[in-house]
């Protein structure tokens, strides 16, 4: 891993100027190492918006943009079916990639954006922002210190509310080609949780239903998970919460300690017990009135980008580089094959050919 010099700039591109990439645009400004350079989005008004309120020229066509404008990095921000298509193209060009997630849709798609990366000797940075949670990072680390003995049962679950009105705002949205369902797209970060923090998945059942909303893809879904280790896990995933987002959570349950970390965006530990008392119990007392960010986005993209900024000066390995980011994409179209064919689903996926709907 080269080193490079503590003060270097580098010049940042973003693709997909929609609500998640104003994260994006303030955590690349607090940061005197990087630099935005030019953003791009295919609505001329939202490209113009994000240009002019940033500074940077504007583009409408991410080809067009990454052949004119020099950078060492592109952000893409673009809706999940395209994120392979962005990230290959800014490789292509000699960039690192940011990808937010999921980042693909299609297992063989997230392969080719690796082999992208790799090819062209670039870092691949799939944003799994949630995992940077001082909660979870307790959590992590009390797992490490195999605090828990034995595991026995772990849950997530997502019990949201994201109107008619939401779907109807774009186009791409609740599309499998584009986006996919409740699993894909609005629990993603909780379906890594559980197999990032218990371990890897050996199979997987699964039901999913469009119970209320006019989309493609399930707005509600259920998934039991059986862990090479021998436990089990759920997945309760759910856009249809009356009135608003209820719940957004991870339990793990084991041999000498039980936990559950809440709140808006996983931020909240709402029960922390263990056998055995450590200095880390201390810290996570607290955060049992952890004040809740104001989204469900939470406020880890701006310790993601720390790293991704310490990688680049190479005194770094990258916290979720696209092998890692894999994982998740791989349990998510698991569950998706178990509720199309109505059968248990054996982790690893040997291939994955058709639409997560079932449509070859």
């Amino acid at each position: 891993m080269s080193r490079v010099p503590e003060g270097k700039t580098f010049r940042v591109v973003l693709i997909g100027c929609g609500r998640i990439s104003e994260r994006h645009f303030d955590a690349i400004a607090a940061r005197p190492a990087l630099k935005l350079v030019a953003v791009c989005d295919e609505v001329p008004e939202r490209a113009r918006a994000a240009g002019e309120k940033h500074g940077v020229p504007h583009f409408t066509r991410p080809e067009e943009m990454l052949a004119k404008v020099p950078a060492d990095v592109a952000v893409v921000c673009t809706p999940s079916g395209l994120h392979p298509k962005h990230g290959i193209l800014a490789a292509q060009h000699g960039m690192h990639v940011i990808t937010e997630k999921p980042m693909a849709t299609r297992l063989e798609e997230a392969d080719a954006l690796v082999k992208a990366c790799d090819a062209a000797n670039v870092n691949l940075f799939v944003v799994k922002q949630n995992r940077l949670n001082p909660s979870i990072q307790l959590l992590k680390r009390s797992l490490d210190l195999g605090r828990f003995g034995r595991i026995y049962l772990a849950n997530t679950t997502v019990r949201w509310n994201r109107p008619q009105s939401y779907y109807d705002a774009a186009p791409w949205r609740g599309t499998w080609e584009f986006d996919g369902g409740a699993f894909m797209n609005q629990a993603s970060h909780y379906v890594d949780m559980i197999q990032w923090l218990v371990g890897p998945v050996a199979s997987v059942s699964a039901k999913t239903a469009t119970l209320a909303r006019r989309i493609e893809s399930e707005d509600t879904g259920v998934a039991v998970l059986t862990f090479r280790s021998g436990a089990l896990g759920t997945i309760e995933v759910t856009m249809l919460t009356y009135p608003k987002n209820l719940e957004g959570s991870i339990t793990i349950l084991g041999e000498h300690g039980t936990v559950k970390v809440g709140g808006t965006a996983l931020n909240r530990i709402e029960h922390w017990e263990f056998a055995e008392h450590h200095d880390i119990d201390r810290e996570a007392e607290a955060l049992k009135n952890a004040t809740d960010p104001l989204s469900v986005y939470g406020s880890g993209h701006g310790p993601y980008y720390d790293n991704v900024v310490r990688v680049l000066r190479g005194e770094e390995m990258p916290g979720t580089d696209g092998r890692e980011g894999r994982k998740s994409l791989e349990l998510i179209l698991g569950i998706y094959e178990s509720a199309r064919t109505s059968r248990e689903v054996t982790l690893p996926l040997r291939s994955f050919s058709e639409e997560p709907g079932g449509r070859a």
